[in-house]
C-alpha cells in the first residue's frame, strides 16, 4: 500500500518504522501480560496473531498475489568474474549483511545489549538492580517486526504481496532456529546460510523436493546434535 504513494524507496524505509509502531503497541497491551508466564503461551499468542493478520489480510486484498516490480535502477545484471548477479539481489545481500552486523553490535557491544542479555538469562537479578525490563523488552519486539517488515519490502519484488508471504518465512525462520541453536546468534546465521545453500542445490538438481530439503536437513542435525548446532549455549534454560 505504502509503494503505491511513496514508490518502492518510501516504502523501504516507512514500513519498517510503521510495523515497529504496531509492534509496540501489540506489545504493551498483549505480550506484556505474558512475560512471567510459559513461554509457550506468548508463542501460541504470536502464531494466534499472525493467523488473524493472515486472514484480515486475505479478506481486505483477496489471496491472489500483487504483483511488486523491481524498481528500474535496481534492474539488470552485475558481472563479476564469470558470474552473473541480479543487481537486486545483490542489495537484498547488502542489506541483509547489514543488519545482521547491526543487530549483533546492538546486543554484544552496546549497554542496551547487555541488559537485554542479563533480561534473558536471569530478570530477577536485574530488577532487583532497579533496572525495569519493560522499555528494553518493547525496543526488542519493535526491533524485531521491523526487521521482518524490511524483509517483506525486500521479498515482494521477487515473491509478490499475499496474505501468506508471513506464514512461508516464518516456516523457514523456525527451521533456522532449531538447526542453528535456541540462544545462539552466530549458530542462527550459519544456519541461515546452511538452508539457503541446500534449497540452492536441490532445486538446481532435484526441484520437487526443494521444500522437503531444509526439513530433512534439520531432522539430520537433530539426530547428531539435539541442541542444534551451537546448543551448548542454552544451557542456562535447562
Amino acid at each position: 500500500v505504502l509503494a503505491e504513494h511513496v514508490g518502492f524507496a518510501g516504502a523501504f524505509v516507512l514500513s519498517p518504522l510503521a510495523v515497529a509502531l504496531i509492534g509496540l503497541l501489540i506489545e504493551r497491551f498483549l505480550f506484556r501480560r505474558f512475560y512471567r508466564e510459559d513461554p509457550a503461551l506468548g508463542l501460541l499468542l504470536t502464531f494466534g496473531l499472525a493467523m488473524v493478520a493472515e486472514q484480515s489480510l486475505r479478506w481486505v486484498f483477496g489471496a491472489a498475489p500483487i504483483p511488486f516490480s523491481i524498481p528500474p535502477a535496481l534492474k539488470g545484471q552485475i558481472l563479476v568474474g564469470d558470474f552473473i548477479y541480479s543487481r537486486y539481489r545483490l542489495l537484498m545481500l547488502a542489506v541483509a549483511a547489514t543488519a545482521v552486523a547491526a543487530l549483533w553490535y546492538l546486543l554484544q557491544r552496546t549497554p542496551f545489549g547487555r541488559v537485554v542479555r542479563a533480561g534473558v538469562q536471569n530478570p530477577d537479578m536485574v530488577a532487583a538492580l532497579g533496572i525495569s525490563l519493560a522499555p528494553y523488552m518493547a525496543s526488542i519486539v519493535g526491533i524485531s517486526v521491523g526487521l521482518a517488515a524490511l524483509a517483506g519490502v525486500l521479498l515482494a519484488p521477487i515473491s509478490g504481496v499475499h496474505p501468506a508471504m508471513g506464514a512461508e518465512i516464518l516456516t523457514a525462520s523456525f527451521v533456522v532456529v532449531v538447526i542453528g541453536g535456541l540462544g545462539s546468534f552466530w549458530g542462527v546465521v550459519l544456519a541461515a546460510l546452511i538452508v539457503g545453500v541446500v534449497r540452492g542445490l536441490t532445486v538446481y538438481f532435484f526441484p520437487p523436493a526443494a521444500e522437503a530439503s531444509m526439513y530433512v536437513l534439520m531432522l539430520l542435525v537433530l539426530l547428531f546434535r539435539p541442541r542444534g548446532l551451537f546448543g551448548e549455549r542454552i544451557q542456562r534454560f535447562e
